[in-house]
């Protein structure tokens, strides 16, 4: 086994949880059932790891197997990336044709290698028939960086993609022009929407809010509270007018609905804006340039958090549709101006 693999599946084993290790490493399925047996798994790490690349050794680990346990890990702990969203389109009036898996594979290696000969492609099934694919890039000169890869992941016979880059954003380009030729798409554009939580960016673009999100242990004093609109949130809050608090319920549930929300941890405003004046010229009146301002919301939860507004008496109900709009318009990212 190359030492450069060694020390790749090292890194690899060193960031997987001891609560994660024997479920990743049955997943990868490339150390055998006995040798998975023989191995203590309550020793210290370190020695843990020496055991593993051992057997690894023994098998002849390729470069591409360890690329495969990486891609296992990323699945796993793919709240740990920052996911943007990508939509791709044809002409008009042109139906998406059929998926061959064959064809996409051996058109998106075949694009990003005659560009680009130091690029090492490995591909994963995912959940849901999805097509996980890590990207580890290198230039004319060196070799791929195979611990600063992109992630990708694509649903067949949709327009979506959701990528994760971890540098090299000057190779989107070249990662476009490959995915439009293997899926036979004629363009592809960012969408401006961006989130840690990558099924929940899948159930805004897909419409698929009614289903139960992913935490991974990552709970928030939001989520903890449990904020459902047919219970009181806080027994020490007394509403005197009881008709104004089931007003603001209907409002809210009709607003957001009584699923859980799509979990987001940010919203981006920027607003531009012209200097209007009824008192004839100003310095501000005659500025060329319009004003600009940026408005970020975060929260660990933050469409369960503004879902929460309302009902603790925090805002007025309904909300902003600002504010409310960002699964349906399937953007955390809006830029306001004047009309």
């Amino acid at each position: 086994m190359d030492e450069t693999v060694a020390e790749f599946i090292k890194r690899i084993i060193l960031k997987i949880p001891m609560t994660e290790m024997m479920t990743i490493l049955k997943t990868w399925d490339f150390l055998s059932e006995h040798q998975l047996q023989t191995i203590n798994f309550r020793q210290r790490k370190e020695a843990l790891m020496h055991n593993l690349v051992l057997f690894c050794e023994e098998k002849c680990a390729s470069l591409n197997d360890a690329a495969s346990l990486d891609i296992i890990y990323t699945q796993v702990f793919r709240h740990q990336k920052l996911w943007d969203v990508f939509k791709m389109s044809k002409k008009t009036g042109r139906d998406p044709d059929p998926f061959d898996e064959d064809h996409f594979k051996r058109s998106f290696m075949k694009v990003l290698r005659r560009a680009l000969q130091n690029v090492t492609v490995s591909f994963r099934d995912g959940e849901e028939n999805a097509m996980w694919i890590r990207i580890a890039w290198g230039t004319h000169n060196t070799k791929p960086n195979q611990y600063k890869a992109t992630y990708m992941v694509y649903y067949p016979q949709t327009p979506y993609v959701f990528i994760s880059f971890s540098r090299l954003k000057r190779n989107l380009p070249l990662l476009s022009q490959a995915l439009a030729v293997a899926t036979k798409y004629h363009q592809i554009e960012k969408v401006d929407l961006r989130s840690r939580y990558l099924d929940s960016l899948k159930a805004i673009v897909f419409k698929q809010y009614n289903q139960v999100f992913e935490t991974h242990n990552s709970t928030s004093p939001l989520q903890e509270r449990s904020l459902w609109l047919n219970t009181n949130m806080d027994l020490r809050i007394i509403h005197e007018n009881q008709l104004e608090k089931e007003r603001v319920l209907k409002v809210t549930q009709e607003t957001f609905g009584d699923y859980p929300q799509p979990r987001l941890e940010f919203a981006q405003y920027q607003l531009e804006t012209k200097f209007k004046s009824n008192f004839g010229t100003s310095i501000l009146a005659d500025r060329e340039e319009p004003l600009r301002c940026l408005i970020k919301f975060s929260s660990p939860h933050l469409m369960e958090a503004l879902k929460s507004l309302a009902p603790a008496g925090i805002a007025d109900a309904p909300l902003s549709p600002l504010l409310t709009c960002i699964p349906n318009k399937g953007m955390n990212y809006f830029k306001i101006r004047d009309k």
